[in-house]
This record gives C-alpha cells, structure tokens and sequence, in this order.
C-alpha cells in the first residue's frame, strides 16, 4: 500500500474527494518525547563504556586479544571479501535510502540526516586526531588498546550511524537489515584489522547514536502525525461515509494524550439502516461519530512521570510504563467493549483502524453533553452524583479498573445521564487493590465538587458502608492522579474530612494507611545525604590513628563523658513527664527515651523521638490528640529554650570580659547564627516555603497552647518539665566538654555551650538518621573554629557520637523490644 511521507495512507481512489474538515494547520516540524529519551539512553550507554574500560582492563584487554586471535585464524579470502563488501556497503546503503526518501518527497528528513552525520565526522576526527595526541593515556588508551596506530572511535561508521539514527526507518525492514548489516561487517573488518576495539566500537555505536537523535530533537523532525483529511478517510475502510469533520481539542494541548475529531456522516446507501450507526447529520447532536487518534510519537508522553510512579509504587498499583501503538489500541478497544458490556452507559465504540504507519483511531458514537468538570455546582445534584456511583458499581462488578475516575472522564449527556470514558488506561480482569484504588479516585473527584458528606452520602447509598471502608486506607495523596494530588493543594484536609465522613457512617472502620509506596522521595534524600556524610566523616575516622588515640586518652574523662550521656536519658524522661497531667513511671519513661535512641538510626533526629514518645504515652492510656499534644509541648519549650540559650550564651562568648577574652573566634561562630537567621527569615517570605512551615508546625503542635496552660497550673509539673529541658542541655554540654578534655583538649564552658547549640539545631534539621554527617561536620568545624586543632576536634567528636548516638544502639534495641513485649509501645 502506498504511504505518503508522513507514513499516513493517502484516501482510497473512491472516497469522497475533497472531505472538508476544520482543524488549525499542524506545524511542519516537532519535538519527540521518544527522541530525547533514546537520547539519553545513548549518553548513558556511553557513560557505561567509559566506566568499563577503567575499572575492568584487564578483562576487555583479555576479549580483545581472544578477537584478534580468533580472526588470525580465519580464512583470508572471506576476511578480504568481507572488508570489501563493507568499504563499498557502508556507504552506498544509507544513501540508496537517503536518494529513496528524496523521491517520495521527504528531503527535510534526509537534510537533517546528513547534517547529524557531518557532526558525527567532525567529532570523530576531533576525538581521534587532536584529543588523543593532546592527552594520550588515561580511559582513552583504555579505548585504544593498541597503541597509536589505533583510534579510540570508527571513524567511518560513526557518520553513518548518526545519519541511520536520524533519518528513521521505522517500518522498512529491509533497509534496516541491509543497512545495520553493513555495519556490522564493517566494525568486523575494524576489529580483524586491529583498527579498533571492542570498546572503542561500543562507544562508536552510542556516540553515533547520541548525535543522530540528539540533531534530530534539537532540530526537529518532520511532522508524522496524519492531516485531518487522512484520519477522516481511514473511515472508508469501515464502511462508513465521511460529510465533513473538526478538530475537538485544543492542539499542542499537554493535558491531551490523543486527538478527538467530530465527524458528520453522509446520507447514503452505506450508512443506511444497515450501517453500524444511525444515519444522517445530527442523529447523536451536532455530530455523529467522536473519533480518537493515537499518534505513536506521542506514546512517549509523560514517559520520566510513569516510570517514577513504576518505581516508586508498587506494581499492583500502576499500569504499564511505557505501550507501543497497537497496545494502546488494543487495551482501549478491549476496554470499551468490556464496560459495554457490563452495563456501564459509555458511548459506543463502532469500530478501530490504523491511519498509516504513525497513527491509528476509535471511532465511537458521539454523546452530547458536558464533562463534569464543566458543571457548576449547581447543577451537580445529589441525583446526578447517585446515577455516577451507579456507573462505579457496574464498573466494578465487571471486575473493570478505569484508573483515572477524575472530573473529566465523566461526561453528563444531554439526556441527564452519566457516560465514562477516557477509557485509554483501564484494565479489565482487576484485583481488588486496583478497584478499591478507583474508589478511593472517585469519592476524592466528587469531594472536591461537592463536598466529603455529599460524595460520601451518595457513594453510600449505592454501594454500602462495607465497600466505602474498604477505601479508607487508600485515601492517600500518592494513590491519586497526578490531576487530584495538583487539586489537593488549595484543600489539604479534605482526605481526612472524607475518611471522618466514612468512619462515622463505620466507626469500626481500619483507618491505618496501607502501604502503596516502595520508597518515599525522602528515602532517596536520605540516601544521598548518608553518602555525603560518609563522604565526611569516613576521611576524618581514616586519618586518625585509632591505637594511638586510644592510649592517649584519658579514661577519667571518659568515664565522665559517659556518665553525662546517660544523664540524658534521666533529663529528657522528666522533660516529658513534666507535660503530661497524669503521672508517669521514672524507670519505664527512661526505658522509652533510650528506645527512641535506637529509632534514630532509621529515622531523622527530629522525628523518631517524637513517634515514639507519642506511642508510648497512647499504650500507657492517653487518647491520640492528647498525647500528641504533651508531646508538641515539650517539643515547643525545647525549642524555645534552645533558642534562648543560643543567643544568651552567643552574646556571652562574645564579650570582652576577662573570663572570655580569649574566644574571640566565637565571634564566627556568632556570625554563623545570624547568617543562618537572616537565611530562614529570606526563605520564610516564599509563600510556597511559609505553607509549608506553617502546615508541619501546626501538625506538630496543635493543642499544645491548652497542654501549656495546663502545666503553667502545676508549679510540680512546670519545675520537672523545665528542669528536665535544662538538665538536657546541661547533660550534653558536659559530655561533649568532657570527650574534649579526654584528649587533652580545653574550651571555655561558653564556646563549648555555643558549638553544642549549633550542631544540634543542624542535627534536627538534617534529614539523615541521627543527624548524621551534619552533626559531625558541624561539631568539628565549630570546635576547630573555636581554638581546638583538627586532631584533637576529630578525636573528641568521634568519642562525643560513639557514646551518644552509636554506644546506645543496642541497649536502645533491647529497651524497644522489652517495651513492645510489655504492651508499652
């Protein structure tokens, strides 16, 4: 069959001539999604040679030499045949295609082909002529493995690969096999003849590779998505006759995956009563078929977002990745025909067919009407909101996930009834997580129109309390739509007025999230931050001298250190105790502080305390808003009271008095704080960074103003919870005090107050486990800055985390797990 340029296939000789349709002129020139892709796969394909050929010479040394011995041994006429056929092939091949392609009119393609293969020659002879000789050695002898007679690229294909990578020949088999075939006889011929090397010829495919596709996005390519007219006159091959057509959608629209035409049918014979739809303009309003056009460039699409759901969720909860053209028409055709037939009320799909090479349509019945997104609240009634869970429960009764149940893929006709469609992501066959995932959309879709009490009252109606229970553990923003979690954001609490809705209709109702995710964003900041403090911490530990610094020591202040450590334990028992009106047990509370201890090694500093405080004080009998608020309001005092000694004892090390004349390089240390200052009170005139403050701050401390006033009552109450804050700080000062005066070291109390306020405001922000690195690096510097040398600092760190963070792990583990087997927590 003959194709245009642009792969379309032209009208068949008897369809009506000159179909009129009315859409905007699409541009000559495009960007494919799926070029950059292949794109970056390239440059990290030759990313992955270079990493190669330095950490594993010997063993491409070794296959290199296995070639050129194996061919040592090959018959010299089929080796002379062989290059001869290459030297001729590798060249002639891509421009027979290239003379093919100017015949059927497809010069812009062939031009930009030729410009990617002279880019791909000017880089090649650059590489091998100039860098080589200007700085031999290193990955590019790895490359050349044969000293300077060799090149490091091909030279001679690498053009030719650029050319074949941007000129396409996407559907034309043979040309592809001819041409990758002399390709292939002419790296065979490079490495029989020493002229390069395994490597040097895989880094030649993906560098040629990278500059064909990377010319091809910056340039563009020739636009092959099929006109209007094309798509209109694939209609004929289901027997249906084309009046006229328009565009639907808004083109370059990137909320749009696909293409919507509305099409008029003529009135003749073929589409007569024995036509597969009624005939006649306006048998179904103003038009009579909706057509839906898939192009394959943009199957692409949104590709980097899909991939990190795949990745990040867990794959019941996903679909596919990444589909070619035929299964996206497949799985929408099977969808539609599924939920017709379950009973769904969903316009008609009449009949699929491909529209040349790059594109292919569904034809269904056009429904007049108004997406749901599109109504005013007004005219969302409580009957139209029942018909919609109607719909919803036929849908998954037939064992059918839609996927994206959001406002616009629910259409209102004009006769008042509810259609589903957008039907391009649904599955049938589903499992229950995905079907429960559907309703979780849906009751968030009609909650953000109507309201949590009218999307539950009605959802409840039609489908039970039971089912609506079910979906409470999924109302979680990652188990939404990209659309809904955008929305989400100017109603942050609605997931959770929903949830109340549905536990009040079922108090016994399971209201734990499930776990959706494989990993969280933060998992990977906190992997990335645990290498940079490895990257920290790991040199310093490297360049000491652990013997000695173990016999240098002085065991008396060690011991005092570690008497100060588990002092800190003792004083953040009482600082809890202290917000908390009923009276709680010494020893246990102690037993849950050095437990949050061993938390910490999976959880940022700041946050694993707080989960296990709040745990403990539910099991010993609190209700959830009480103890989270006893525990905000130790928090909050903690925190003010940090901030208050570190600008009192700031000021302190600053002064000229006879007792701190010697710290005048604190003064930095001053400097530091009110830089640091000045930073928070810049980023917090952001309105996206304040909201975010304020958002995590009230989580954290709500109800903690009426849990403050409630101490303030409680002279007894006011003097443990304040005297435990202090003696907290007091506890940690003297330890790290002390680790400094086991090697030798000595500071003013002071500076040493000063350096231990600061490294613990970093460590609480730091998202690492512990603090880690920030901590360490804090401490060191401030400690150096301050008068210490950098042995004597490093020394003293190290012993001030062993014995705060590191010598408490396994007692920590033994409190949790005795603590957990009593039902504590």
């Amino acid at each position: 069959m003959t194709q245009t340029h642009d792969g379309a296939v032209p009208p068949r000789q008897d369809a009506p001539a000159g179909v009129p349709v009315d859409e905007p002129a699409q541009p000559d020139r495009i960007r494919r999604p799926a070029d950059a892709f292949r794109f970056a796969a390239s440059v990290v394909g030759l990313a992955a040679v270079m990493l190669v050929v330095s950490i594993a010479q010997q063993t491409t040394h070794g296959l290199h030499t296995d070639i050129a011995e194996g061919a040592a041994h090959a018959p010299r006429l089929l080796l002379s045949l062989a290059t001869l056929v290459s030297s001729f092939g590798v060249l002639a091949v891509p421009i027979a295609f290239g003379i093919e392609r100017l015949f059927h009119k497809d010069g812009t393609r062939v031009a930009i082909a030729l410009l990617a293969a002279m880019i791909a020659f000017g880089v090649t002879v650059g590489l091998d002529d100039l860098v080589v000789r200007g700085a031999p050695g290193g990955v590019l002898d790895s490359l050349i493995w044969g000293g300077t007679e060799t090149a490091p690229v091909h030279t001679d294909i690498a053009p030719v690969i650029a050319f074949v990578s941007a000129v396409g020949m996407a559907g034309r088999a043979r040309w592809q096999t001819a041409t990758w075939a002399m390709i292939g006889l002419a790296a065979l011929t490079g490495l029989t003849a020493s002229y390069a090397s395994v490597a040097a010829l895989a880094a030649t495919y993906f560098l040629g590779r990278a500059i064909g596709l990377g010319t091809l996005y910056a340039v563009g390519t020739p636009n092959p998505r099929p006109p209007g007219k094309a798509v209109v006159a694939a209609l004929e091959r289901l027997g249906l006759r084309p009046e006229r057509a328009a565009r639907l959608d808004e083109p370059d629209d990137g909320a749009e995956e696909t293409r919507r035409y509305g099409v008029v049918l003529a009135a003749c014979p073929e589409n007569g009563p024995g036509a597969r739809v009624p005939a006649g303009r306006g048998a179904h309003g103003d038009w009579d078929l909706e057509l839906h056009v898939l192009d394959r460039d943009q199957q692409t699409a949104g590709l980097p977002y899909r991939v990190w759901r795949l990745l990040r969720l867990r794959a019941t909860t996903t679909g596919r990745a990444l589909r070619s053209l035929r299964r996206s028409l497949e799985q929408e055709s099977l969808m539609a025909y599924a939920v017709d037939a379950a009973g769904v009320r969903t316009p008609r799909l009449v009949g699929t067919s491909e529209v040349g090479t790059e594109a292919a349509l569904l034809a269904y019945e056009h429904v007049p009407g108004r997406r749901l997104a599109d109504l005013s609240d007004e005219e969302i009634t409580d009957a139209l909101l029942t018909d919609v869970w109607r719909q919803f429960r036929a849908l998954q009764a037939g064992r059918l996930a839609h996927r994206r149940l959001q406002d616009g893929a629910i259409l209102i006709g004009d006769d008042g009834g509810a259609y589903i469609t957008d039907l391009r992501a649904g599955e049938i066959a589903a499992g229950d997580l995905a079907l429960r995932l559907d309703l979780a959309q849906l009751l968030t879709t009609l909650a953000l129109r109507t309201g949590p009490e009218r999307a539950v009252g009605t959802a409840a109606a039609v489908l039970g309390e039971e089912a609506l229970a079910a979906a409470v553990p999924l109302l979680q923003r990652v188990a939404l739509s990209r659309e809904t979690r955008a929305a989400l954001r100017n109603d942050r609490d609605l997931l959770t007025r929903i949830r109340e809705q549905i536990v009040r209709l079922k108090p016994e109702t399971e209201v734990a999230p499930a776990r959706l995710e494989r990993f969280r964003p933060r998992t990977i900041f906190s992997i990335v931050a645990l290498s940079v403090a490895a990257y920290i911490v790991i040199p310093q530990v490297a360049s000491l001298d652990i013997g000695t610094m173990t016999a240098t020591a002085s065991w008396y202040w060690v011991l005092v250190a570690l008497g100060a450590a588990a002092l800190t334990y003792v004083a953040a028992a009482l600082m809890l105790m202290g917000f908390v009106p009923e009276k709680l047990p010494l020893g246990r509370t102690v037993l849950a502080q050095l437990a949050a201890s061993f938390v910490k090694l999976v959880a940022p500093a700041a946050v694993g305390g707080v989960a296990v405080n709040t745990r403990y004080l539910q099991r010993w009998g609190m209700r959830p808003g009480q103890a989270v608020a006893s525990v905000g309001a130790s928090q909050l005092v903690g925190l003010v009271t940090h901030i208050l000694l570190l600008i009192l004892f700031g000021f302190l090390t600053g002064s000229t008095t006879k007792a701190t004349q010697d710290l005048a390089p604190s003064r930095t240390v001053v400097i530091a704080v009110l830089s640091l200052g000045l930073l928070a009170g810049l980023a917090l005139t952001v309105p996206r960074v304040r909201r975010e403050v304020t958002t995590r701050l009230k989580s954290m401390f709500s109800g903690v103003v009426p849990r403050l006033v409630d101490v303030l009552q409680s002279p007894k109450k006011l003097t443990t919870g304040m005297g435990g804050t202090l003696l907290l700080t007091l506890a940690f000062v003297l330890c790290l005090d002390a680790s400094i005066r086991a090697f030798g070291g000595s500071l003013p109390l002071t500076s040493v107050v000063v350096v231990f306020l600061t490294a613990n405001a970093l460590g609480s922000a730091a998202p690492t486990p512990g603090g880690l690195g920030a901590v360490e690096g804090a401490l060191t510097l401030a400690l150096t800055i301050s008068g210490l040398s950098a042995e004597t600092a490093t020394s003293a760190v190290l012993l001030y985390r062993l014995l705060t963070l590191w010598l408490p792990v396994l007692p920590g583990w033994g409190a949790f797990t005795y603590l957990q087997r009593k039902e504590a927590l």
